[in-house]
């Protein structure tokens, strides 16, 4: 499977080569990421589907607006009614250079109170290579930054999360959790910013 992580923020980019660059698999590219060929593209959207605003409007804009509503068709059909982070889904586009949309929320609505505190990059993106890796009709997948939008999340921080999260799935890096203490520490390297107390 190959990753475009594309990015338009110089930021995000140094970030994402700081953790990614030795990744035969992944490139890293400054561009439109909605004019990339690719088998999926990722909306990092929300728990309720809107695709109004951000990256997304520019997906609902190439895609045609019936994309939001037949994603919110899908969410609505759930069990718990939303897309909870930590989860994907793929639909079709009926674009012949981009067929799927991943859909992986980085945020419950779109807001920015604390997401810059949260894990939620990291669990978007396990969810968004979970989805990935299970469909087999997905080779190539391009993503944005993750909760470095709206969610404000600095970019260091949000491709790190995006980068331990490749290796546990794609890399399968079993990492060492027997305690409170060592899934504490895990936590705290995912975020420092989410540290309740010194």
């Amino acid at each position: 499977m190959k990753l475009l992580l594309a990015y338009k923020e110089p930021g995000l980019g140094e970030a994402w080569k700081e953790y990614f660059q030795d990744q035969p698999d992944i490139q890293i590219l400054n561009t439109d990421i909605t004019q990339l060929s690719c088998d999926a593209i990722v909306s990092p959207a929300n728990s309720f589907g809107f695709m109004d605003g951000g990256l997304d409007y520019l997906l609902s804009e190439r895609f045609g607006w019936d994309l939001q509503d037949r994603l919110q068709k899908e969410i609505s059909e759930l069990p718990e009614r939303e897309l909870l982070i930590g989860k994907a889904l793929v639909i079709p586009t009926f674009d012949s250079k981009i067929p799927y949309l991943i859909s992986a929320p980085t945020m419950r609505v779109p807001m920015d109170f604390m997401i810059h505190a949260s894990l939620n990059a990291y669990l978007a993106m396990k969810a968004i290579l979970v989805a990935t890796t299970s469909h087999p009709d997905i080779a190539t997948v391009a993503i944005p930054g993750l909760c470095t939008g709206v969610g404000k999340m600095p970019y260091r921080i949000a491709a790190r999360q995006m980068f331990y999260a490749y290796e546990d799935i794609i890399l399968q890096k079993k990492r060492k959790l027997d305690n409170f203490g060592d899934a504490q520490k895990f936590q705290i390297e995912l975020n420092p910013a989410g540290m309740l107390w010194n």
